[in-house]
């Protein structure tokens, strides 16, 4: 991710700060389209003020820019994840809690690392048991698919298909 960053950045005689790179590389999570594109759009922001060299404030911009380019298919995924006959779902609040949950490098978090934000954002201590179902159907066409899981049983871990 940071090769990326960093010759696209040398073929236009720029540079980064440090922190906006960390940024970059953070969010996209290892996936290289989205360093990518969050590399162009805080490039172009920093050409736009005529700076030779991207700062924290334009990887900002560049997020809000390609969140709001995504922001019908984001809205549409969401409706679809969350979506329920019962009013007491906790499909929106799992969904966010996993948003919340710690992750690794590229992006995975652990079905463990789904309490502490769920509990948090619900105001209840919930055991894994009760959202264990709804982590397998974000997997699955009904309400997603919006994580891709790896690993073998008790220990499969998650991650955002589209971060």
């Amino acid at each position: 991710m940071y090769e990326i960053i960093d010759k696209g950045l040398t073929e236009l005689s720029m540079t980064i700060m440090p922190p906006a790179r960390e940024r970059i590389v953070r969010i996209s999570e290892g996936l290289p389209t989205y360093t990518h594109l969050l590399a162009l759009e805080a490039v172009q922001r920093a050409i736009i003020d005529d700076r030779d060299e991207v700062a924290e404030s334009d990887v900002a911009a560049a997020l809000e820019t390609a969140v709001n380019t995504s922001q019908q298919s984001i809205r549409g995924a969401y409706h679809k994840a969350t979506s329920s006959p019962r009013n007491d779902n906790l499909f929106g609040k799992v969904l966010l809690a996993c948003a919340l949950a710690p992750t690794d490098f590229l992006g995975y978090f652990a079905t463990a690392d789904v309490r502490e934000p769920l509990s948090v954002i619900a105001d209840r201590k919930y055991e894994i048991r009760a959202f264990l179902q709804h982590l397998k159907e974000f997997t699955e066409p009904a309400h997603g698919p919006l994580l891709q899981k790896t690993g073998t049983i008790r220990k499969y871990r998650y991650r955002f298909i589209n971060p």
